[in-house]
């Protein structure tokens, strides 16, 4: 995952709690607020109730919105199992009723006896059979009641109003905020993925331009501002000049070390071959000097490579064009066909045609082939793949294989799997290398896959190239 999307993850997330809380402590004070409003209205139509038995009787001035029923008690001290036998007898109901009953529980009018009164939530039926949610004020009080002159008497008084239009407030502005929040959501991860790809532009752009730097160390443009990333940039281009330095350093060393080494090399082979053509020596000496022509060969070898490398700074320099391949691998087959007592076998489309450098490319199979020959294969196939925009090249051997351990070092300058038996076979440990710089050069890839006892398979991936049109005198 990229630190764009993180970022812009967790700024969604963020803002999903912001929205979570601000949504929550609306929706909460929102309600607290609408169902106060609603105690203070029953409390308001208890007192209208109670006036209303006192002169009337009745519960039938109370507005059509209020619900309310009062029953009689009769003697003192009732329980609610009283009550709810039968011992209440009811005298008023309001007009809303319309025929219906308010009924509590048990355990509601034991709180009603008890604490003198209540708010409670309790389902109306009417008998139209329509379910209303009511809010219930339910009160425990002595009043005087119109048409009963013993005085003061026990009345339960219930008066509710209907909590649907409370209900349908808060889940339309629960839809509301629901909708908001998901459009509020999706408008912020645009805008906050544009900003943080706007900020990391700059990043990415120093990433880029330091990803470019692969061969020779260059300085980045430095960018206007003090900001941190033209803070960065300065940091970089200060490591790179020291990088540079290195580089140039490591490049005159290796050339002078090269052209410096060549010549006593040459010398030392050239008495080498004199004696051994020219003057009489015993079994013994020829052997010593055998050895000593072999590590010079080898010795000339490694300065070669090193004066390559050091001519090219660790890149190639190569001019692209249309390159026959089966011409290529055919060189290449008649090349080593004479010296090799195996087989060299070449699979390829005799009508493909890749963007390269001939010259090197025949460089890269050479090396690849000449491995392979090392490696003690006795059958090399030079197999060509066509996938229509690349092209794949393989060279495939029956020889000792590579321990799997040591492949992901192959390409590494000096990296021998085994330096006795490389040293004996000359190897220098540059080969893979320069085929590396030379692929990379020409835009493409190189990889290998091996196993100990079964061979190797070196394949080099290169763009496709149109045959030349011929032209005609």
């Amino acid at each position: 995952m990229t630190l764009r999307t993180r970022i812009t993850l967790l700024t969604l997330g963020l803002l999903f709690v912001l929205q979570l809380l601000i949504g929550g402590s609306v929706y909460g004070t929102l309600q607290f607020i609408l169902y106060e409003n609603l105690r203070r209205e029953l409390a308001e139509a208890s007192q209208t109730a109670q006036r209303l038995i006192r002169e009337q009787g009745s519960l039938e001035g109370l507005p059509f919105t209020v619900y309310g029923q009062a029953l009689w008690v009769p003697f003192p001290n009732p329980t609610a199992s009283d009550i709810l036998q039968g011992a209440a007898i009811p005298i008023a109901k309001s007009l809303a009723l319309d025929g219906a009953t308010l009924a509590l529980s048990e355990r509601v009018l034991q709180e009603v006896l008890r604490l003198g009164g209540v708010y409670t939530e309790v389902t109306l039926f009417r008998r139209d059979g329509v379910q209303v949610p009511l809010r219930l004020r339910a009160e425990r009080i002595e009043t005087e009641i119109a048409g009963i002159p013993q005085g003061p008497q026990l009345v339960i008084l219930m008066v509710g109003r209907s909590t649907e239009g409370i209900r349908g407030t808060l889940a339309d502005f629960a839809r509301t905020y629901t909708v908001t929040a998901l459009l509020v959501l999706v408008f912020g991860g645009f805008l906050a993925f544009r900003l943080v790809r706007q900020a990391l532009e700059p990043l990415e752009w120093v990433a880029k331009k330091a990803e470019q730097v692969s061969t020779k160390p260059e300085r980045l443009p430095e960018l206007m501002g003090h900001n941190e990333v033209a803070s960065l940039v300065k940091s970089l281009n200060r490591m790179l000049a020291r990088l540079e330095a290195a580089w140039e350093t490591q490049g005159r060393f290796l050339a002078d070390a090269s052209h410096e080494l060549r010549t006593p090399i040459t010398a030392i082979l050239g008495h080498i071959n004199y004696l051994l053509r020219r003057t009489q020596v015993s079994e013994q000496q020829r052997e010593s000097l055998e050895i000593i022509k072999r590590e010079a060969e080898r010795m000339q070898k490694l300065v070669g490579d090193l004066l390559e490398l050091s001519k090219t700074g660790g890149g190639w320099k190569v001019e692209l064009g249309a390159v026959h391949l089966y011409t290529v691998l055919s060189e290449i087959q008649e090349e080593y066909s004479k010296s090799f007592e195996g087989q060299i076998e070449v699979e390829a489309p005799e009508d493909l045609w890749v963007l390269g450098d001939a010259e090197r490319l025949h460089q890269v199979l050479a090396n690849l082939v000449s491995n392979a020959i090392k490696a003690r294969a006795r059958r090399v196939r030079l197999v060509v793949r066509d996938l229509a925009e690349r092209v794949v090249l393989r060279v495939e051997d029956d020889g000792e294989g590579i321990p799997k351990e040591h492949l992901p070092h192959l390409f590494e300058r000096f990296y021998r799997v085994d330096k006795a038996r490389d040293r004996e076979r000359g190897g220098s440990g540059l080969g893979l290398a320069i085929v590396r710089s030379i692929v990379e050069a020409h835009g493409g890839s190189v990889w290998v896959e091996s196993e100990p006892g079964k061979g190797s398979v070196f394949s080099v991936s290169l763009r496709r190239a149109p045959a030349p049109q011929t032209q005609l005198a």
